[in-house]
């Protein structure tokens, strides 16, 4: 079944002034394609009667499944390796010094998809603090819309060809086997993350402020509008001197936000 222009007008504004997602007229074929086995699996006529379906579940549940299917989340361990260098070589280790006496540190991966950031992020915490590392509270928040992605992250299984990225010893430290093919992070690792779903347009909850908030390859949704709106949100639960880690495809326009450039991807609050 194909979707009408006038649907996909519908379906285009609902997700983008709840959701900041931007549907281009690009979209439109996958769009069609991805949602079919809903209409089908549901019995509906036509797109809009699928969209008054999503509009009249107080449940949420049917929205849910719309985001599932119309984002992707394709992601793995070590992605955008600079990123990992500069936060063990640069920013731990002057976390370490301002932060010596509250020794806690404010993580946030937002839009953490399956998981492979806040992993990636708590093994190299791990790794940083060593010993010491109990000494410390660096417990990562991480949030996501679709929980589909979030279930694949608290699970924590993931198959061995999507580790190849991380060094040998930390595939054999920090991961066990799991049926066959697989492996699951360690449980240590595990602990160190607290997963949520949460809509980035929605107003952030949140009581402290973050040291390092990474929104990494989100933003490519957004028009420029919807994300300066974000990265200005971002900036203000920053702590002074902290840093907001974005996908090497995106950029910010510096004259409409107060972060400081520091190299390809990376920005810090002064």
């Amino acid at each position: 079944m194909q979707i009408t222009q006038e649907e996909f007008q519908v379906f285009s504004e609902y997700i983008k002034s709840n959701f900041g997602i931007n549907l281009t007229s690009k979209k439109k074929t996958l769009m069609t394609s991805r949602l079919n086995s809903v209409i089908e699996n549901h019995g509906f006529e036509n797109f809009m009667e699928y969209f008054h379906f999503i509009e009249k579940d107080s449940s949420g549940e049917s929205v849910i499944e719309l985001l599932n299917k119309i984002t992707t989340n394709h992601t793995f361990f070590y992605r955008e390796k600079k990123h990992f260098e500069y936060l063990k070589n640069t920013i731990l280790p002057q976390l370490k010094i301002t932060e010596k006496n509250r020794r806690d540190i404010g993580i946030w991966s937002a839009g953490c998809s399956s998981g492979e950031e806040p992993y990636t992020t708590a093994m190299i915490l791990s790794e940083f603090f060593g010993n010491e590392k109990s000494l410390w509270d660096t417990k990562i928040l991480a949030t996501d819309i679709s929980t589909s992605a979030l279930l694949k992250a608290k699970a924590g299984i993931y198959a061995k060809s999507s580790l190849s990225y991380l060094p040998d010893m930390w595939r054999m430290k920090y991961f066990v086997p799991h049926d066959g093919e697989f492996m699951r992070v360690d449980n240590q690792i595990r602990k160190e993350i607290i997963y949520r779903r949460f809509n980035l347009m929605s107003n952030f909850p949140y009581k402290r402020k973050f040291h390092l908030i990474f929104c990494r390859n989100v933003m490519i949704y957004f028009d420029m509008s919807t994300k300066m709106e974000l990265v200005n949100k971002f900036y203000d639960y920053l702590e002074p001197g902290g840093y907001l880690f974005i996908g090497h495809s995106e950029s910010i326009d510096r004259s409409q936000s107060n972060l400081q450039y520091i190299q390809p991807a990376i920005y810090r609050k002064g």
